[in-house]
């Protein structure tokens, strides 16, 4: 959606106007959905708070304004819906927190091949990792939040954050160390994990 198009479905909106909210809907509501979705890996839980991302944007209309972009916007309520529905759950624990001290392109079958493989063993991998010490990662590499608003939207210090991360990175290593040639092969830096795709809720 281009940013005039955005701006008139705003204007739109702040003009009470709920055949905008539905276009808003259809238009945002898978990318809502993968964001939470990263966080919860619950889907019915995640399509719950999906519709609540979009009742709230439409409750608060006439107050919001978007500096970045529609989608950033959405998006970063869309985490932050997320992140409420964990601590309300008290999905972590508190001693999870404890203090520790691009490729060339191959069309070949073989390479797309291994290629699905090696993202399906990075996921499974993500997934192991403890839930608190998940969201800190996927809030870094996913969402692409610095140390110190994960430490502000989860209200942890930024030295925790950085415990965190180190932890995870470690944990993945160790999972994925099978897979490391791979990696080398493909010529891809560990950061990889953060253009993976996710699959799409619908």
């Amino acid at each position: 959606m281009a940013p005039a198009e955005e701006q008139a479905l705003l204007d739109r909106l702040k003009a009470d106007d709920r055949t905008a909210l539905r276009d808003l809907f259809k238009a945002h509501y898978p990318m809502v959905c993968q964001a939470i979705y990263r966080l919860l890996q619950d889907r019915s839980t995640t399509e719950d708070l999906a519709q609540e991302v979009f009742l709230r944007f439409w409750e608060k209309r006439h107050k919001i304004e978007v500096s970045t972009s529609l989608p950033a916007y959405l998006r970063r309520m869309a985490v932050n819906e997320g992140l409420g529905y964990l601590r309300k759950t008290k999905r972590w624990s508190d001693n999870e927190l404890e203090a520790e001290q691009g490729p060339a392109a191959n069309d070949s079958a073989e390479a797309q091949y291994l290629q699905g493989e090696l993202e399906q063993h990075i996921t499974a991998a993500i997934h192991s990792l403890p839930p608190k010490c998940r969201t800190v990662f996927q809030l870094s590499r996913f969402e692409e939040l610095t140390y110190q608003e994960i430490a502000e939207q989860m209200g942890i210090s930024i030295k925790t954050v950085e415990n965190q991360m180190g932890k995870a990175l470690r944990v993945l290593r160790k999972r994925l160390q099978h897979y490391l040639q791979l990696l080398l092969w493909w010529l891809l830096p560990f950061t990889l994990l953060g253009m993976l795709p996710w699959p799409p809720i619908v």
